[in-house]
């Protein structure tokens, strides 16, 4: 199923996204852990991704660029905070430039991905971005942030029935 529920929470500065999946956490988790299958789906369909480092350990980075219909790329990063394998994942996630430098004039946002056990089996997969500031929501709101996501995992059905 994809995304079931959206909330933007502008005192909390938080975007929920949440998603309900009838596979085991396990699963759900390997979609995370496993670039591959990352790169099938991160990033809305017309902006594919492409992870050049993923490494899922606390104090690691994930690097990755997505590859626009024009051939544009541009690049972010995940500095990884937690992992609690196969339920939690805590990550700062940012722009990077070609050197995958963070790039400070852009905002970045803590995301936290929450995989739960669902009542009567499967999962309820959560991924809350929290953000620095008012400010830094909106502008990465009205870059298409919300859309792209909700694009980007509606491409998890049809992995996890491959």
């Amino acid at each position: 199923m994809t995304v079931t529920h959206v909330a933007k929470d502008t005192e909390r500065l938080t975007m929920t996204m949440t998603a309900e999946y009838d596979v085991t956490a396990e699963r759900a988790w390997a979609l995370w852990d496993d670039p591959r299958q990352l790169e099938r789906w991160w990033g809305p369909p017309t902006y594919p991704a492409t992870f050049v480092d993923h490494d899922l350990r606390a104090g690691a980075r994930v690097t990755y660029f997505m590859t626009g219909p024009t051939g544009d790329q541009p690049r972010g990063f995940w500095d990884v905070l937690e992992v609690e394998a196969p339920r939690r994942l805590v990550v700062q996630d940012g722009f990077a430039d070609h050197g995958w430098a963070p790039i400070d004039a852009m905002p970045s946002n803590r995301m936290v991905l929450d995989i739960a056990d669902r009542d009567g089996g499967g999962v309820v997969m959560t991924v809350t971005s929290t953000f620095g500031s008012l400010e830094a929501m909106e502008q990465l709101i009205a870059m298409g942030m919300e859309e792209g996501m909700t694009l980007a995992m509606g491409q998890i059905d049809a992995i996890l029935a491959g």
